[in-house]
């Protein structure tokens, strides 16, 4: 039949010999090409084999922040509801909690009800248990629509957590204005979670 050729450039070639005998009659007409190319192609070293297991190190973890997102409302069993999480630091509050399908806004979630994180509302607001440290400091768009609340309320969509390289643990009170109950986060995380 024929033969497929890479050469040295990443060119692939497709050769047919001319002596190819066709037995149908509708064949007879056509006449094979005698040369293909391709388009360029790039081959690129993805990673290196070891020679020898003392070589190889363990992968290090990648940075991440953990968090602990504890609902208002308790379980039937009467223990907070508490969702784990792990996200890269440099990213808003509200984007973390939006994309892991932590509820943020309760009963302000439809589009009209609140301001799509230009901190103009106020509907995000969350309670910071533990992490502070991770969080940046408060805007003034943000004292102002929190002045009257405590110190560690925050706006998630005004809040970056940590920066792309930074390790830690949040613990975050969802819906803090609805809550009705009083918990010891010490006794909730997980001993993969706690510091």
């Amino acid at each position: 039949m024929g033969t497929l050729q890479l050469n040295s450039y990443g060119l692939a070639s497709l050769k047919v010999p001319q002596n190819l005998k066709q037995t149908t009659n509708t064949l007879k007409n056509l006449k094979p090409p005698t040369h293909i190319s391709f388009s360029r192609l790039k081959i690129r070293a993805v990673g290196t084999v070891p020679e020898s297991k003392s070589d190889a190190k363990e992968p290090e973890d990648p940075p991440s922040i953990n968090f602990a997102f504890v609902h208002s409302v308790l379980l039937p069993d009467g223990t907070p509801d508490v969702h784990f999480r792990t996200a890269c630091g440099g990213q808003k509050l509200r984007d973390v909690m939006l994309d892991s399908n932590i509820e943020l806004y309760g009963p302000y979630a439809r589009p009209l009800l609140n301001c799509a994180g230009t901190g103009t509302c106020g509907t995000c607001m969350v309670e910071v248990i533990m992490g502070k440290e991770l969080l940046n400091p408060r805007a003034d768009t943000e004292k102002e629509i929190l002045k009257k609340k405590p110190k560690n309320w925050r706006l998630a969509c005004q809040t970056t957590v940590g920066k792309t390289d930074s390790r830690g643990l949040v613990v975050i009170q969802q819906l803090p204005e609805w809550k009705a109950h009083e918990w010891k986060y010490e006794k909730l995380l997980p001993p993969e979670l706690s510091q």
